[in-house]
C-alpha cells in the first residue's frame, strides 16, 4: 500500500495507542520517523524505541509509550504542522514555540532533523515537521 503521509501515520499511531492505553505501538520503519523518535526519548515523551528487522518483511518500529505515576498521559497532543500538499518553512528567528515552550516542535534542517529549540540554539531554519505537547 502506498503511503502519502508517512509522519502523519505514525502520530496517528501513537495518538490512537495512548488514547487506548496501550504500552507500545508499531509501524512501518524510516530514517525520518527513527529520528523523531530519538528526539521524542531525549525528550521524554517516550520511554523507548527500537527498529526490528524481519528479513521476510519491511522494518518496523516500535515505540514503547511513556505514561505518568497514576497512569496519565505524558503525550496530550500530538500536531503535523508541515502536510505534503502544503509544507510549512519557517527560518532561523520565526520558529514556533509550542505552549510557550512547554511542548516540543520538530524541524528539519539541513543539519539533520532536530528539536525547534536545537535549531533555534544553532541559528537554522526549516520545514516545520510536528508539534507535540
Amino acid at each position: 500500500m502506498v503511503m502519502t503521509d508517512p509522519i502523519s501515520d505514525m502520530l496517528t499511531r501513537m495518538r490512537n495507542a495512548l488514547m487506548s492505553r496501550h504500552a507500545r505501538t508499531e509501524m512501518p520503519s524510516s530514517k525520518i520517523k527513527v529520528e523523531i523518535a530519538k528526539i521524542l526519548k531525549e525528550e521524554g515523551y517516550i520511554d523507548n524505541f527500537k527498529v526490528l528487522d524481519d528479513h521476510e518483511t519491511h522494518r518496523k518500529l516500535v515505540v514503547d509509550l511513556r505514561y505518568g505515576p497514576q497512569g496519565e498521559n505524558v503525550v496530550t497532543g500530538l500536531e503535523r504542522v508541515s502536510r505534503p500538499g502544503c509544507r510549512v518553512y519557517a527560518g532561523k528567528d520565526e520558529l514556533p514555540k509550542v505552549l510557550g515552550g512547554i511542548g516540543l516542535s520538530i524541524v528539519s534542517t539541513s543539519k539533520g532533523v532536530m528539536s525547534g529549540d536545537d535549531a533555534r540554539q544553532k541559528r537554522l531554519g526549516g520545514e516545520v515537521l510536528c508539534k507535540i505537547w
